[in-house]
């Protein structure tokens, strides 16, 4: 176990701390943990389990959804995180505080897309899309270019290609970008989108039957 312990903060170390990538590592940890935190929730909510709180609610009945404490949160520390010179703990607390912030706007998603209340409808499922997304996006950003290059040559060689064939890439990106016209067609939005910079998502979109996506999505 202490090993184990030791190589994951070396990787920390290695990997997030010396390029200075905390404040991304903390926004991402309390992205993921603020929307499973939230999703819970409104699971629990919805079953009527006792014990668990339940909904915000207005003294004239007016429900407030959690996106609004999501957006207040960005709101606020977005500012202190541009306007004002924030050291240390304060920076990362920011970080942890907008992380937060996202996931709850970003569970609602749907809502925000549509106007209308569609959390429990088959159209909810874009606030799912969006997380998804978001995280890939997160995880990009989090991990940089070079790390996706490092893989990229990875499969290469191990497809049996020289290192820095990027000319095979070429063909690759076309078929994603047909796959992706493809997702739009069958109005998978945020899969065509996404499916634009990797392939591979816009191939499952455009292969998964919309039945089935609708099963998973229920």
């Amino acid at each position: 176990m202490q090993q184990l312990w030791d190589d994951i903060t070396r990787a920390y170390d290695h990997r997030i701390q010396a390029p200075g990538k905390e404040l991304h590592f903390l926004i991402l940890i309390a992205f993921v943990c603020s929307f499973s935190f939230i999703r819970t929730s409104a699971h629990m909510i919805r079953a009527q389990v006792s014990w668990w709180p339940g909904n915000v609610e207005t003294k004239s009945g007016t429900h407030v959804h959690h996106l609004v404490w999501g957006i207040l949160l960005l709101l606020a520390m977005g500012y202190l995180g541009i306007a004002t010179d924030l050291g240390s703990p304060w920076l990362e607390l920011v970080a942890i505080a907008f992380g937060i912030g996202m996931g709850l706007t970003l569970d609602e998603f749907a809502l925000w897309l549509n106007l209308e209340d569609v959390y429990w409808q088959q159209k909810g499922r874009q606030s799912i899309d969006a997380v998804i997304v978001t995280t890939s996006l997160l995880l990009v950003a989090l991990l940089g270019l070079q790390f996706w290059i490092d893989v990229w040559d990875a499969v290469l060689v191990l497809l049996g290609f020289d290192r820095g064939s990027s000319w095979i890439a070429i063909p690759i990106q076309v078929v994603g970008v047909a796959l992706a016209i493809v997702c739009f067609k069958r109005g998978r939005k945020f899969a065509g989108l996404f499916g634009l910079f990797v392939p591979v998502v816009a191939l499952v979109g455009a292969v998964i039957p919309r039945r089935a996506a609708a099963r998973s999505s229920a």
